[in-house]
């Protein structure tokens, strides 16, 4: 089957006009693998909180292969050698980066496949797409996987200043509309430079880094880990293990076939065989919502429940503090809610309960950021930092949340 690629342009409200840069490439977007991401949400739950945080994994992965482009032409324009091979190798492994993704990014990972995280299936997607493309991604997965011979282009894949970041705090910003994220990675892809074969920062760039680590810092915080987008991806947890419980003592529930594939069968990395695989092609956001609205009549108290209230936005009450919960307070909001509604102590487990968010914008002890200094020395951001905040940010914040049925009046 032969297809023209006449679509070589594509409007993005973060970079307006963005040009697919090779055949190859427009195919890979056109594969049915990576039109999945159209119907992946980039950022799970939160449109709960930001109406407007309904953009794609689809537009992201675009969007990190647009600041590729500039990344390797600024790149070439400082004498960095890199072949038209490694080029598009960059640019496919950019675009592929996060293809594993499932349902609600992360949901899935902590319920129905156990022990398989996003980052392994996407490695399993680009190996069976490698073999569609007559082996012609074998560098890109190189390149991806680390163990290509050039070091700074894994780093601009997988690093704490990689187009992936870069994208995402513009895109999250823009779409929920928390100016805090709002980077400048265009002057932030102007100063990459490559020293000893690693990706460093020139000097005059370091307002804009650390502009940049302060803003993953408030995304985090105000937007990532808010406390309603928190409690609505806890619940949706807590919703496929429910089914998955109920599936195991004999029940059956009804779902799409995809969804049904991961509810009725264990699934883990023993068993995440190519078939697996093209079943999980198939499952996107929609099986799960549409499950959810089926199973908000079914007559299990907590997976009725637990869908209702996602489906009509009338979720737990969270609290976050410093010190983690005691064993007795929620021991006694369990009780109070077995009493109250006639359940088991299992059952309203599932609406009370505690756990811990943590956030770290800058880790300087791996894959550091460093700055090119005039002088030709390097250093780490933190140290070259006049702000005192960057050392601060290298700190890991830990923060507890509790949640519970709210008081119905």
């Amino acid at each position: 089957m032969t297809s023209t690629n006449k679509l070589k342009i594509l409007n993005d409200p973060i970079y307006g006009f963005i040009t697919i840069p090779s055949e190859r490439i427009f195919s890979i977007i056109e594969h049915p693998y990576f039109q999945r991401l159209r119907r992946i949400s980039q950022m799970g739950m939160s449109y709960l909180v930001y109406p407007g945080a309904h953009h794609t994994r689809f537009h992201h992965a675009i969007g990190c292969v647009h600041l590729m482009q500039k990344a390797v032409q600024i790149l070439r324009h400082k004498g960095v050698m890199i072949s038209e091979a490694e080029e598009e190798a960059l640019q496919i492994a950019i675009l592929l980066h996060d293809i594993g993704h499932g349902p609600f990014s992360h949901a899935m990972e902590h319920s129905i496949v156990e022990g398989v995280d996003h980052e392994s299936i996407s490695l399993l997607f680009m190996e069976e797409m490698n073999r569609d493309f007559n082996q012609s991604l074998t560098l890109a997965l190189q390149i991806f996987r680390g163990t290509y011979n050039r070091r700074f282009l894994n780093q601009l894949i997988t690093s704490q200043l990689d187009m992936d970041r870069l994208d995402y705090l513009k895109r999250d910003s823009f779409y929920t509309g928390a100016a805090e994220g709002n980077i400048n990675s265009e002057r932030l892809i102007t100063m990459l430079n490559v020293v000893n074969d690693d990706l460093v920062i020139e000097e005059k760039g370091i307002y804009s880094v650390e502009k940049f680590l302060v803003a993953r810092r408030l995304m985090y915080w105000q937007v990532y880990l808010h406390k309603t987008s928190l409690v609505a991806e806890q619940l949706l947890i807590r919703v496929l293990k429910r089914a998955k419980e109920l599936i195991e003592k004999g029940g059956d529930l009804n779902a799409s076939k995809s969804l049904s594939y991961f509810l009725y069968n264990k699934i883990g990395p023993e068993n995440f065989t190519s078939e697996t695989l093209s079943v999980f092609a198939r499952l996107d956001d929609y099986d799960i919502v549409a499950a959810m609205k089926e199973w908000q009549d079914h007559d299990d108290f907590v997976l009725s429940n637990l869908c209702k209230m996602i489906i009509n936005r009338d979720l737990l009450k969270v609290k976050i503090k410093k010190k983690k919960p005691s064993a007795e307070k929620l021991q006694k909001r369990r009780i109070a809610l077995q009493e109250k509604e006639d359940i088991s102590a299992e059952e309203a487990a599932y609406f009370v309960f505690s756990g811990e968010v943590t956030n770290t914008a800058y880790k300087s002890e791996n894959n550091n950021i460093n700055i090119l200094h005039k002088n030709g020395k390097i250093s780490d951001v933190a140290k070259a930092s006049d702000q005192l905040n960057l050392k601060a940010l290298s700190k890991t914040v830990v923060k507890y949340y509790m949640c519970y049925p709210k008081a119905k009046h």
